[in-house]
């Protein structure tokens, strides 16, 4: 269930891994992708970026993006232009969108959720979902290396 396919197309990088709907995969999603950048040789904080959006994508594919027996995928892809990576987490629930970010004010000081995506609208420079069939969805992020 948790295999690498790490493959290098028109891309520098590329590497998908399906892993299971749990805390732990979750938690796993983001040590893959931090080891998975370092491999590659991006810089620190674009990894740390990454790592961050990551976690908040992968935690929300296993909150809200998960279906009992069903993996949610990992994708990054490091572009041909240096510093620009696309992250992809894929779940089996098309049904359920992400909703667009509150603002801070909006927030509830006390809340212990309704914070991931605006991590992510701040973390990365562009963020979508689209629809991955047959019936879920993908989240994609698109970070830029603000020093390449």
């Amino acid at each position: 269930m948790n295999h690498a396919t790490p493959h290098v197309g028109a891309s520098l990088g590329t590497f998908t891994q399906l892993l299971s709907s749990t805390r732990r995969g979750a938690r796993l999603a983001r040590l893959l992708t931090v080891t998975e950048l370092r491999s590659w040789g991006v810089s620190q904080d674009l990894t740390d970026r990454a790592a961050l959006v990551v976690a908040e994508l992968a935690a929300n594919a296993v909150l809200h993006g998960r279906v009992p027996g069903r993996c949610f995928r990992l994708t990054l892809v490091l572009g041909p232009a240096a510093g620009r990576l696309r992250v992809e987490v894929s779940d089996a629930r098309g049904d359920l969108h992400p909703l667009p970010c509150p603002t801070a004010t909006a927030l509830d000081p006390l809340s212990t959720g309704g914070r991931g995506l605006t991590l992510v609208t701040a973390l990365a420079d562009h963020w979508d979902c689209v629809p991955y069939p047959p019936s879920g969805k993908t989240v994609r992020a698109e970070l830029l290396d603000a020093g390449a």
